[in-house]
């Protein structure tokens, strides 16, 4: 199978990369050439693709059992997309995300049918209008779209509100012994999902017929707490946690793209019914916990001093947060 993933480097696809090269597919990256986690094996097409005329002379030669895009977050990516590949591709699939789902719950078990509805971050609705022009595109010029919606999926970040994904820094406060943030009072459910894990269940959507005009969640099943899942971050940095609970619409007053990921996303109750994709996928069965996943995690970035970041406008940030809510 010849698949063209554009991006395919970053923290959810450089797994989902290596297997498809494990698989034996014949894997080609559209990418600017600057990561430093291009697998082994991988075709490279060095352009960006915003480059339109570059890209179109890149593709003339090639067509693409799979065209995937991680990297796709506004409706003129999708257009571009559908005049570049829609003579290219029999499946185009395009990585939407779980925090395009309603906004308040009005039913506390997520599946493909909840409802899409996100007042409160732009990212989210951004996202939902993509999905919006993709299924118009594949219903009246039947272009062969899937939708794949990952929710908080992580392997070389820390998957933490404040102070984590490419930042150390939540890390080091911990290990230094200082007050750290949890919104709310911790105890709202979320589910968190390793890379790997998946890798599994996206592979098994690649080339797949059934698939077009589907969307699908692919998610962990195991589902934790904000408290359960700072106590692993801290197990992992083998200090306890000095923990300040803080109401998620206050931290929000700090920061507008705070509140969107919090109020449109991490503080909201999530628990995902994952039986769309293993009926397409038997074989996706998520086995990583995240107390396991995040040691592995935190020695990755434990390994290189220079992934080991520690911003101090983080650090202040933090700290400016804390003491006005604490201050009488």
């Amino acid at each position: 199978m010849k698949v063209l993933f554009i991006g395919g480097t970053g923290n959810i696809s450089t797994s989902s990369s290596r297997l498809a090269i494990e698989k034996g597919w014949d894997l080609f990256l559209l990418t600017r050439g600057k990561s430093l986690h291009i697998p082994k094996g991988a075709h490279i097409l060095k352009a960006d693709i915003n480059d339109e005329g570059k890209v179109k002379a890149l593709l003339h030669d090639h067509y693409f059992d799979v065209v995937v895009n991680w990297v796709a977050f506004a409706p003129k990516d999708i257009e571009r997309d559908y005049e570049l590949f829609k003579d290219k591709t029999d499946q185009y699939i395009f990585i939407s995300s779980a925090s395009c789902y309603q906004k308040p719950l009005s039913h506390p078990v997520i599946t493909e049918s909840t409802p899409l509805a996100n007042p409160f971050w732009d990212y989210s609705r951004q996202k939902i209008a993509c999905e919006d022009e993709l299924m118009s595109l594949y219903r009246h010029k039947g272009f062969p779209i899937t939708i794949v919606r990952p929710s908080l999926t992580y392997e070389t970040v820390i998957p933490v509100p404040i102070g984590g994904w490419t930042e150390y820094t939540i890390i080091d406060r911990i290990k230094k012994g200082k007050k750290i943030i949890i919104h709310g009072d911790g105890s709202s459910l979320w589910t968190i999902t390793h890379a790997r894990d998946f890798a599994i269940g996206f592979a098994g959507l690649l080339g797949h017929q059934q698939a077009i005009g589907q969307s699908f969640h692919i998610t962990s099943d195991e589902i934790l707490t904000w408290n359960q899942i700072y106590d692993a971050v801290a197990m992992a940095a083998g200090k306890k946690a000095d923990i300040v609970y803080i109401p998620s619409d206050y931290l929000g007053t700090f920061d507008e793209q705070l509140k969107g990921s919090l109020l449109g996303d991490k503080a909201v109750s999530t628990i995902f019914d994952n039986s769309k994709i293993r009926r397409f996928v038997p074989e996706f069965n998520p086995s990583i916990r995240f107390k396991d996943g995040i040691r592995e995690t935190i020695h990755w970035f434990e390994k290189m001093p220079n992934r080991m970041i520690i911003k101090n406008e983080t650090n202040e940030f933090m700290d400016r947060i804390i003491n006005a809510y604490n201050r009488p």
